[in-house]
């Protein structure tokens, strides 16, 4: 083989490899710099059962259901309730678990029609507005299901511990 075509390979210069990698390194920086921007909106957006609700402040609600929201991160009961002292209707909010929990609980966007009546155990919200984190639903006829907010639920287990037969 002659001189000559041993060196007639295109071959690519140093410069222009170094320029490859340094391009590739900056293009998926940019793309991990959007991910963790984009993962940490979502986390921001999603709360913590501890900064929204009291477990030391658990409140029992008897009402009517006037709308199932079936919606992530939380599914919410709006529920019509008589305040004993006062007399007056009151309008509560009631967050419970996520839908694809709830499915896996039997539960569907249709379980709670509008009109139903249910006994709400659940935690008082920290800001003193109508809302709570359910625990669980009573039913008229006595069954009694999770809504599947786990922190809910260990903080019954955890009041049932310290107050042993008062469930």
């Amino acid at each position: 083989m002659s001189t000559w075509k041993a060196f007639s390979r295109r071959v690519t210069p140093t410069w222009r490899v170094g320029r490859r990698i340094a391009v590739a390194r900056r293009v998926a920086a940019a793309v991990i710099a959007l991910g963790l921007v984009g993962a940490g909106g979502v986390a921001l957006a999603h709360h913590s059962f501890g900064a929204e609700f009291n477990q030391n402040d658990p409140v029992v609600l008897d009402g009517t259901v006037t709308r199932f929201d079936w919606a992530n991160p939380h599914s919410e009961i709006h529920l019509d309730v008589i305040n004993h002292k006062t007399g007056q209707h009151e309008h509560w909010r009631v967050e419970g678990g996520a839908p694809s929990a709830l499915l896996r609980r039997g539960w569907n966007r249709d379980t709670l029609p509008a009109g139903s009546r249910i006994v709400v155990r659940g935690f008082r919200a920290w800001d003193g507005d109508t809302r709570v984190s359910a625990a669980e639903i009573t039913f008229p006829n006595g069954t009694t299901v999770s809504l599947s907010n786990p922190k809910a639920d260990q903080a019954v287990k955890a009041a049932a511990r310290e107050r042993p037969g008062d469930e």
